[in-house]
Protein backbone atom coordinates (compact mmCIF):
# COMPACT_ATOMS: atom_id res chain seq x y z
CA UNK A 1 0.00 0.00 0.00
CA UNK A 2 1.32 3.45 -0.92
CA UNK A 3 1.92 5.64 2.13
CA UNK A 4 1.47 8.82 0.04
CA UNK A 5 -2.26 8.28 -0.51
CA UNK A 6 -4.59 9.98 1.92
CA UNK A 7 -7.72 8.36 3.22
CA UNK A 8 -10.99 10.08 2.25
CA UNK A 9 -12.31 12.37 4.94
CA UNK A 10 -15.52 14.19 5.73
CA UNK A 11 -13.42 17.19 6.75
CA UNK A 12 -13.22 18.68 3.27
CA UNK A 13 -13.43 22.40 4.05
CA UNK A 14 -10.53 24.24 5.67
CA UNK A 15 -12.07 27.72 5.52
CA UNK A 16 -14.90 29.86 4.20
CA UNK A 17 -14.34 33.59 3.77
CA UNK A 18 -15.93 36.71 2.35
CA UNK A 19 -13.64 39.65 1.65
CA UNK A 20 -14.50 43.15 0.46
CA UNK A 21 -13.05 44.70 -2.67
CA UNK A 22 -10.02 45.93 -0.69
CA UNK A 23 -9.21 42.43 0.56
CA UNK A 24 -10.43 43.09 4.09
CA UNK A 25 -12.17 40.31 5.99
CA UNK A 26 -15.92 40.55 6.40
CA UNK A 27 -16.48 36.93 7.37
CA UNK A 28 -13.98 34.14 7.85
CA UNK A 29 -14.43 30.74 9.44
CA UNK A 30 -11.42 28.45 9.71
CA UNK A 31 -12.06 24.81 10.51
CA UNK A 32 -8.56 23.49 11.22
CA UNK A 33 -5.23 24.70 12.54
CA UNK A 34 -3.55 25.42 9.18
CA UNK A 35 -3.51 29.09 10.19
CA UNK A 36 -3.41 29.14 13.96
CA UNK A 37 -3.48 32.87 14.68
CA UNK A 38 -5.69 35.65 13.42
CA UNK A 39 -2.59 37.39 12.10
CA UNK A 40 -1.68 34.34 9.97
CA UNK A 41 -5.27 34.09 8.74
CA UNK A 42 -5.42 37.74 7.72
CA UNK A 43 -2.04 37.54 6.00
CA UNK A 44 -3.23 34.50 4.05
CA UNK A 45 -6.50 36.26 3.13
CA UNK A 46 -4.66 39.39 1.95
CA UNK A 47 -2.24 37.33 -0.17
CA UNK A 48 -5.09 35.24 -1.58
CA UNK A 49 -7.06 38.37 -2.46
CA UNK A 50 -4.01 39.94 -4.14
CA UNK A 51 -3.60 36.79 -6.23
CA UNK A 52 -7.29 36.44 -7.21
CA UNK A 53 -8.95 39.86 -7.37
CA UNK A 54 -7.94 40.49 -10.98
CA UNK A 55 -8.06 36.91 -12.24
CA UNK A 56 -10.91 35.52 -14.31
CA UNK A 57 -10.47 31.96 -13.03
CA UNK A 58 -12.62 30.27 -10.42
CA UNK A 59 -10.00 28.03 -8.84
CA UNK A 60 -6.42 28.44 -7.73
CA UNK A 61 -3.78 26.38 -5.96
CA UNK A 62 -2.36 28.77 -3.39
CA UNK A 63 0.10 28.08 -0.56
CA UNK A 64 -0.58 24.35 -0.85
CA UNK A 65 -4.36 24.77 -0.68
CA UNK A 66 -7.13 24.49 -3.24
CA UNK A 67 -9.14 27.70 -3.29
CA UNK A 68 -12.35 28.25 -5.24
CA UNK A 69 -13.70 31.76 -5.42
CA UNK A 70 -16.31 34.01 -6.89
CA UNK A 71 -16.77 37.76 -6.94
CA UNK A 72 -19.86 39.91 -7.11
CA UNK A 73 -19.99 43.72 -7.08
CA UNK A 74 -17.73 44.48 -4.09
CA UNK A 75 -17.53 41.04 -2.43
CA UNK A 76 -15.23 38.05 -2.92
CA UNK A 77 -16.41 34.62 -1.74
CA UNK A 78 -13.82 31.92 -1.01
CA UNK A 79 -14.01 28.25 -0.07
CA UNK A 80 -10.69 26.65 0.78
CA UNK A 81 -9.74 22.97 0.99
CA UNK A 82 -6.60 20.88 1.06
CA UNK A 83 -4.47 20.40 -2.03
CA UNK A 84 -5.92 16.90 -2.41
CA UNK A 85 -9.57 18.01 -2.13
CA UNK A 86 -11.96 17.53 -5.02
CA UNK A 87 -12.48 20.89 -6.71
CA UNK A 88 -16.07 19.99 -7.64
CA UNK A 89 -17.00 19.54 -3.99
CA UNK A 90 -15.43 22.88 -3.10
CA UNK A 91 -17.14 24.58 -6.06
CA UNK A 92 -20.49 23.12 -5.01
CA UNK A 93 -20.04 24.40 -1.45
CA UNK A 94 -19.14 27.82 -2.85
CA UNK A 95 -22.23 27.87 -5.08
CA UNK A 96 -24.54 26.82 -2.22
CA UNK A 97 -22.99 29.46 0.05
CA UNK A 98 -23.28 32.20 -2.57
CA UNK A 99 -26.85 31.23 -3.54
CA UNK A 100 -27.88 31.15 0.13
CA UNK A 101 -26.42 34.61 0.72
CA UNK A 102 -28.11 35.84 -2.46
CA UNK A 103 -31.49 34.59 -1.22
CA UNK A 104 -30.96 36.00 2.27
CA UNK A 105 -29.99 39.39 0.80
CA UNK A 106 -32.86 39.22 -1.70
CA UNK A 107 -30.48 39.17 -4.70
CA UNK A 108 -28.76 42.36 -3.47
CA UNK A 109 -25.33 40.78 -2.92
CA UNK A 110 -23.16 43.73 -1.94
CA UNK A 111 -21.15 44.80 1.09
CA UNK A 112 -23.72 47.11 2.68
CA UNK A 113 -26.54 44.55 2.48
CA UNK A 114 -24.21 41.86 3.81
CA UNK A 115 -23.20 44.00 6.80
CA UNK A 116 -26.88 44.74 7.53
CA UNK A 117 -27.63 40.99 7.60
CA UNK A 118 -24.43 39.70 9.16
CA UNK A 119 -26.24 37.49 11.69
CA UNK A 120 -28.11 35.60 8.98
CA UNK A 121 -24.93 35.25 6.90
CA UNK A 122 -23.05 33.71 9.85
CA UNK A 123 -25.98 31.34 10.46
CA UNK A 124 -25.92 30.33 6.78
CA UNK A 125 -22.20 29.54 7.01
CA UNK A 126 -22.86 27.48 10.15
CA UNK A 127 -25.71 25.58 8.50
CA UNK A 128 -23.58 24.90 5.43
CA UNK A 129 -20.44 23.66 7.15
CA UNK A 130 -19.77 22.39 10.66
CA UNK A 131 -16.17 21.93 11.71
CA UNK A 132 -15.09 21.45 8.10
CA UNK A 133 -17.79 18.89 7.30
CA UNK A 134 -20.29 19.87 4.60
CA UNK A 135 -23.73 19.65 6.22
CA UNK A 136 -26.00 20.95 3.47
CA UNK A 137 -25.89 20.97 -0.33
CA UNK A 138 -29.11 22.86 -1.06
CA UNK A 139 -29.25 26.64 -0.74
CA UNK A 140 -33.04 26.66 -0.18
CA UNK A 141 -32.61 24.37 2.83
CA UNK A 142 -29.89 26.61 4.24
CA UNK A 143 -32.10 29.70 3.84
CA UNK A 144 -35.08 27.89 5.35
CA UNK A 145 -33.01 26.88 8.38
CA UNK A 146 -31.74 30.42 8.79
CA UNK A 147 -35.41 31.51 8.63
CA UNK A 148 -35.24 35.18 7.72
CA UNK A 149 -38.37 36.67 9.24
CA UNK A 150 -40.92 38.63 7.20
CA UNK A 151 -40.92 41.39 9.83
CA UNK A 152 -37.44 42.36 8.68
CA UNK A 153 -38.57 42.84 5.07
CA UNK A 154 -39.37 46.44 4.16
CA UNK A 155 -43.05 46.97 3.33
CA UNK A 156 -42.29 47.79 -0.31
CA UNK A 157 -40.59 44.40 -0.79
CA UNK A 158 -43.34 42.28 0.81
CA UNK A 159 -45.88 40.39 -1.26
CA UNK A 160 -49.58 41.11 -0.86
CA UNK A 161 -50.13 37.79 0.93
CA UNK A 162 -47.37 38.62 3.44
CA UNK A 163 -48.95 42.03 4.14
CA UNK A 164 -52.45 40.50 4.42
CA UNK A 165 -51.21 37.75 6.73
CA UNK A 166 -49.42 40.25 8.99
CA UNK A 167 -52.49 42.52 9.07
CA UNK A 168 -54.80 39.57 9.85
CA UNK A 169 -52.55 38.51 12.74
CA UNK A 170 -52.58 42.04 14.17
CA UNK A 171 -56.38 42.32 13.86
CA UNK A 172 -56.78 38.90 15.47
CA UNK A 173 -54.57 39.91 18.41
CA UNK A 174 -56.53 43.14 18.96
CA UNK A 175 -59.85 41.28 18.69
CA UNK A 176 -58.69 38.72 21.26
CA UNK A 177 -57.73 41.49 23.69
CA UNK A 178 -61.06 43.30 23.20
CA UNK A 179 -63.04 40.09 23.75
CA UNK A 180 -61.02 39.22 26.87
CA UNK A 181 -61.61 42.73 28.22
CA UNK A 182 -65.36 42.44 27.57
CA UNK A 183 -65.49 39.04 29.32
CA UNK A 184 -63.65 40.47 32.31
CA UNK A 185 -66.06 43.43 32.53
CA UNK A 186 -69.13 41.14 32.32
CA UNK A 187 -67.64 38.81 34.95
CA UNK A 188 -66.95 41.72 37.35
CA UNK A 189 -70.40 43.22 36.77
CA UNK A 190 -72.07 39.88 37.60
CA UNK A 191 -69.95 39.41 40.73
CA UNK A 192 -70.97 42.85 42.14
Amino acid sequence: MDGGLLEPSLYSIKAIAILDNDGNRLIAKYYDDTFQTTKEQKTFEKNLFNKTHRANAEIIMFEGLTCVYRSNVDLFFYVIGSSMENELILANVLNVFYDSISQILRKNVEKRALLDNMDAVFLAADELCDGGIVMETDSSSVVQKVAVKNDDIPLGEQTMSQITSKYTQQVSAVTDRVLQSAKDQIKWSLLK
